[in-house]
């Protein structure tokens, strides 16, 4: 079976295989293969206009979907509390257009600038949705959140994003500084990706 993950990013393909081979090998499921926007022909932008995450995700699978393919997509961000919310669904594009996380982090890091280390609480969140070719609007969504405290500075030198300023508490690491290893066992990502797994499981059960 080959599934259309609506990106063209292959550490979330590798990811994405991952969790849902994992989860099918215990419920004795034929192994899937994740394909790309590119495997399939597909070049254009995809308008992500939905105000949530969960939208943004489901606007996506629902786009490879309408093509004929089974489509999965994910939508994720930064959400910190003292800033309401922000940067939320704009987390890629916080700083504008093109996209670019070391304007993103400084930009953060300058809203941020007067708000005490206690008031400094943030949340990662990732949502994954799931759309069946011929069944517009019909489909899942999944939703993972880790809980961290956003720094005064950058610690580590890996990950992507915003993972340099986000400390995980239980760790005592940010994103940058945890090994694969530890993230997939604690990251929002990880955390929606189980869950989608579990539930794309049981949909290809039904439907044999």
């Amino acid at each position: 079976m080959e599934i259309v993950l609506a990106s063209n990013n292959k550490h979330k393909v590798v990811e994405l295989e991952y969790f849902i081979n994992k989860m099918c090998a215990e419920k004795g499921l034929e192994a899937i293969k994740v394909l790309t926007l590119r495997d399939i022909g597909f070049n254009d932008d995809i308008v992500e206009d939905g105000e949530t995450f969960e939208e943004n995700a489901f606007i996506k699978a629902s786009t490879v979907a309408r093509m004929g393919y089974i489509g999965v997509a994910d939508d994720s961000g930064l959400c910190v509390d003292a800033l309401g919310g922000e940067p939320g669904v704009y987390s890629a594009r916080y700083s504008g257009e093109p996209c670019d996380d070391r304007r993103n982090n400084e930009l953060l890091l300058f809203k941020m600038k007067d708000v005490p280390a206690e008031k400094r609480t943030a949340k990662f969140v990732s949502t994954i949705a799931f759309a069946f070719p011929g069944e517009p609007g019909k489909g899942f969504v999944c939703r993972g959140e880790c809980p961290g405290t956003i720094l005064f500075d950058y610690r580590g030198t890996g990950g992507f994003g915003y993972d340099p300023l986000f400390l995980y508490e239980p760790l005592g690491k940010t994103f940058a500084e945890v090994n694969a290893e530890e993230k997939n066992a604690i990251s929002h990502r990880a955390r929606a990706m189980a869950l989608f797994a579990e539930m794309f499981s049981k949909e290809i059960q039904k439907r044999k």
